[in-house]
């Protein structure tokens, strides 16, 4: 008796244990077109069939381009590549591309809070490989890159397909035997997490599957990517040029030796609705030209955080600018785009980049260098956190740094404009935590410097300054016989002095001080320099950059 007892007491055991399950359920899914990819279920469901089949915006912004957005005034969703700049609007047929019309079968189709996107333009843009089962409605994505592993049932009967990695759990089907399935992961020892080609996915007994072959799907050869221009002798020699008319007079600008591209301050935005100001040029391009200067005119926001959060906000009226600086390039027969976008709110932050997901495209078409002016990372919200260096990075052609002011204007303390090792830190900072290509970047130095005054008033001291040229200060020792001593910290020249009871105080910008910022360009192997602004300088500067710059 005892004996039968431990029989039987074993046998409940083992089929506790290890006897399967044969209960059948239904899979968790019951959508008509459920969505998968590399295995896992998502939600919502497409719509639509074969050549009209339509994803949720929501899968492909999460799964194939983070970047891509739905811009809700045009009820579009734009796409942006390296080369081009896509707009599908809601129920219409016809696409943007580089903002020409381009026609589609199926249009995005938009229903409550939920938005589907043709797959038609999508699977040449990404290079979609869309497997959709004729039995269940299933829709398997898989992008360029992807590897899916297959895998063969192997054994005398079907096998079982389970809701959890373990024998005790329903099964959804059986599989015959030598039927595919991919094979996601191991889930648990001795489990595969695998999926059959009709969708369903489940877990299969490492024993029951055999290893099969391994699908590659191939990355296609991106587009010819044009690097971009840079002199054939050497490195960037970029000049500001402030602009204060339409008619600038040329004959008065001195020679700039070793300076490659000059950047005039032209167009600047007006409202809300992106129009732009336009003091361009015919006359002072031709002249830059006859020069061997490139022109990359600079656009700016006026500085205005109002205007920009406006003008940044939807795709028509980003857009409207980018073709207003098209035409303007067209106009004036310029060879680049410097933007220079200061004083934003850091909630504009993200529009800031997709403002140049849109540009650089555009610009790019039409054999333009793209270059943006960034501050050095730090400080306030809209004076530098509001830019994304490392989102931007991959979209420009350079980035200028500008590497001033360490002290500003209103500064509550007197101290150098910037630093050498302020200067060198923010540089290295933005190489390290950014990873922007050094090549990329040009070093934006400071022809002014300021004027420091400190006055006592009431027992506190009251700090003012102003800025002024390399040649100001010159004169200025000179009327007042003052002998500046090399300021080991700041790596400049810097002299004081006592007028009608006020001190004051320059560390002063000249040939010295030049040459020390063009040998961090060389230490960091930097694509070149770019000075703020033509006409600060002593007509000495131009040589010691030239003649320090290495190629």
């Amino acid at each position: 008796m005892f004996i039968l007892l431990a029989a039987g007491s074993s046998a409940f055991v083992y089929w506790l244990l290890y006897w399967p399950n044969s209960e059948k359920i239904e899979a968790e899914w019951e959508a008509e077109k459920p969505v998968f990819y590399k295995g896992v279920h998502y939600e919502p469901t497409a719509i639509g069939s074969e050549e009209g089949l339509k994803l949720p915006f929501s899968f492909l912004q999460e799964w194939v381009d983070p970047d891509m957005i739905f811009d809700e005034a045009s009820e579009s969703v734009i796409i942006t590549t390296w080369n081009k700049v896509v707009q599908l609007k809601t129920s219409e047929l016809t696409a943007m591309v580089n903002d020409k019309p381009m026609e589609l079968l199926f249009s995005v189709t938009r229903e409550n809070d939920q938005i589907w996107v043709p797959v038609e333009p999508l699977m040449d843009l990404y290079n979609l490989h869309i497997r959709e089962s004729a039995e269940t409605g299933a829709i398997i994505v898989h992008r360029e890159g992807d590897i899916v592993q297959w895998g063969q049932v192997i054994g005398r009967k079907a096998r079982a397909l389970r809701s959890e990695p373990t024998v005790k759990a329903p099964l959804y089907t059986e599989v015959d035997v030598h039927e595919r399935v991919m094979i996601w992961g191991e889930e648990e020892e001795g489990w595969y997490y695998v999926q059959l080609p009709n969708g369903l996915t489940g877990y299969m007994n490492k024993k029951e599957v055999a290893m099969g072959e391994t699908e590659v799907f191939p990355i296609e050869e991106p587009p010819a990517v044009t690097e971009p221009w840079k002199p054939v002798d050497g490195k960037i020699n970029l000049t500001w040029q402030q602009v204060y008319n339409r008619h600038p007079d040329t004959d008065s600008i001195s020679p700039m030796p070793g300076v490659n591209v000059i950047s005039p301050q032209w167009f600047h935005l007006e409202n809300e609705e992106g129009r732009l100001i336009n003091k361009g040029s015919a006359e002072f391009a031709k002249w830059a030209s006859n020069q061997g200067y490139q022109v990359w005119a600079l656009v700016t926001n006026s500085f205005d955080p109002e205007l920009t959060s406006q003008a940044l906000s939807t795709y028509e009226r980003r857009m409207y600018m980018i073709k207003q600086l098209v035409t303007y390039a067209q106009m004036y027969n310029i060879q680049g785009i410097n933007v220079d976008f200061e004083n934003v709110y850091l909630e504009d932050k993200e529009m800031m980049v997709q403002f140049m997901r849109e540009l650089s495209p555009i610009l790019r078409e039409q054999g333009l260098v793209v270059s943006i002016d960034v501050t050095i990372k730090g400080g306030s919200p809209t004076y530098s956190l509001f830019m994304d260096r490392e989102a931007i990075a991959p979209l420009v052609d350079y980035m200028a740094v500008m590497t001033y002011d360490e002290h500003w204007g209103s500064s509550p303390v007197a101290g150098s404009v910037a630093s050498l090792p302020w200067v060198e830190d923010g540089i290295a900072r933005i190489i390290e935590e950014d990873g922007v290509p050094p090549s990329k970047l040009l070093l934006g130095v400071p022809f002014y410097t300021r004027i420091w005054t400190e006055e006592v008033v009431d027992g506190q001291t009251k700090v003012s300054s102003r800025a002024v040229s390399m040649q100001r200060v010159n004169d200025l020792l000179a009327e007042k016989s003052l002998i500046p001593e090399f300021d080991e910290e700041t790596g400049q020249h810097y002299v004081e002095f006592i007028e009608d009871g006020k001190t004051n105080k320059i560390w002063i910008e000249d040939a010295v001080s030049m040459k020390s910022r063009i040998e961090l360009i060389n230490k960091y192997d930097l694509g070149g320099v770019a000075s703020w602004s033509r006409g600060f300088e002593t007509p000495d500067i131009w040589e010691v950059i030239r003649d320090n710059m290495e190629p």
